[in-house]
């Protein structure tokens, strides 16, 4: 990645058309600390600017994890959550870190929440793969109470239809 990124105009840095391309043209792990350092600093310029960005503030979040700067990329990521709940990237990103963290419990229910807002077959097998991850570590188990009662009711449900209705074809016969 090279100086331009840093001498663009902040609120040219996220175009609405292409949020992620524009903002993270290269791979960041690959850029070296004084690039990643005019990265950070020209995002967080923009998220001044676009403080309702959900998209922006994903970004900061990422560029702050690719610099191990953990309170910050947790801070910016759930800045995204808030400013826009219904992002799928700003779910998937928070919960990647989570999960990296190894706050799985967390980690899970914003994945979950990331799955329900993916837009297209990729998101979802994105989505999907991360909640695999996390499943894995935690032995197949979902850490959400409220989903296991769900997972529990249902089959409960349907076995108890299927005693019911042979219980009542004995009795007709």
């Amino acid at each position: 990645m090279t100086g331009a990124l840093a001498a663009r105009p902040a609120a040219s840095i996220l175009p609405a058309e292409s949020p992620f391309a524009a903002v993270l043209p290269t791979d960041l792990t690959l850029a070296s600390p004084s690039e990643l350092a005019a990265t950070i600093g020209a995002l967080e310029l923009a998220c001044l600017d676009n403080p309702g960005s959900a998209a922006l503030w994903t970004c900061l979040g990422m560029a702050y994890a690719v610099n191990y700067d953990v309170v910050k990329a947790i801070d910016a990521l759930e800045t995204a959550t808030r400013v826009e709940p219904d992002h799928f990237w700003a779910q998937l990103k928070h919960g990647e870190l989570q999960y990296r963290l190894r706050v799985l419990m967390h980690a899970e229910a914003t994945t979950l929440k990331a799955e329900t807002l993916a837009e297209n077959a990729w998101q979802l097998s994105l989505a999907r793969k991360q909640l695999k991850e996390i499943r894995r570590l935690t032995g197949g188990k979902s850490l959400q109470p409220e989903l296991v009662k769900r997972e529990r009711l249902v089959p409960a449900l349907l076995f108890s239809a299927a005693i019911f209705i042979v219980g009542l074809a004995s009795i007709w016969r």
